[in-house]
């Protein structure tokens, strides 16, 4: 396992500096079939057949699309790496399939990561396992910020929205929200990591820490990596630090600071790339 890692973080590394050199390919949109409608998701394949490892990724509180494309920055600078390295990336629109904007101010939110969110990804979930070019039993689950919460939901062991497909390998969660988590006894049933910075004052480090700690020996495998000095958002590229408060943009937070950590960002990539490697 110790060379499969150091192979597949060797593999990402060049894919990284690839990244940087080609475009990345523009996305497929998927529409999977609902109940209640269309869940619309933007899908990054390899060339080929497979049978390739899926990542679904999921989305903040500011949404999927970006000014200029469906995909954020942030999302496709994830998704440059893996895809070149290899992976699939599969990345559920939850607000935009509702018709609706960021969320990250809004007074009532009609999305809950334990409900709507979850259920977003078990129906991505379900949708794979019906594809012939994934390998179902490498599908595993990325998020940040209420993507990352929504995350933490769904790999519980009490989830009532587990179905008869293979679970998923893994999961990494970046800077949840932990502090409802943290307060009903979290544990997860697929080895998942953490990764957050210390001065994170949109989520909380210390919840996070306290839901960790907590889950240790009832639960799957559950690891956190908290970053000194860093603060939310540290894996985006080129982000100054920024103090947000006062800021009218809906797509921020009300309060707290973002910015760019690049040691910390580097050393996500690492862990990222083990995680999934396991």
């Amino acid at each position: 396992m110790r060379l499969l890692s150091a192979a597949a973080f060797l593999t990402l590394s060049a894919a990284v500096c690839a990244a940087d050199a080609a475009p990345l390919p523009s996305p497929h949109q998927v529409e999977i079939p609902v109940s209640s409608g269309t869940l619309h998701a933007q899908l990054y394949k390899p060339v080929g057949d497979g049978p390739f490892p899926v990542v679904i990724a999921l989305h903040g509180c500011g949404g999927l699309a970006g000014h200029s494309g469906p995909v954020q920055r942030r999302y496709r600078d994830w998704a440059a790496p893996l895809l070149k390295g290899g992976t699939a990336v599969l990345l559920p629109d939850s607000y935009g399939s509702r018709e609706l904007g960021p969320q990250c101010r809004a007074r009532e939110r009609g999305i809950l990561a334990r409900r709507e969110r979850v259920a977003d990804i078990m129906v991505a979930r379900h949708w794979l396992a019906q594809q012939s070019w994934v390998a179902q039993h490498r599908i595993s689950l990325l998020g940040w910020a209420e993507g990352a919460s929504a995350l933490l939901w769904a790999v519980r062991p009490q989830s009532r929205w587990r179905t008869a497909e293979p679970d998923f390998r893994s999961a990494i969660a970046f800077y949840p929200d932990c502090r409802i988590s943290s307060r009903l006894g979290w544990s997860t049933r697929v080895p998942t990591l953490l990764l957050i910075g210390a001065r994170d004052d949109i989520s909380s480090p210390p919840a996070c820490r306290l839901m960790i700690d907590g889950a240790h020996g009832r639960s799957a495998l559950a690891r956190i990596v908290v970053y000194p000095g860093a603060w939310h958002d540290f894996d985006r590229a080129s982000l100054p630090l920024q103090a947000i408060g006062g800021a009218s943009d809906p797509s921020l937070p009300e309060r707290g600071h973002l910015g760019a950590d690049p040691a910390a960002r580097a050393d996500s990539v690492r862990r990222v790339t083990e995680w999934l490697a396991r």
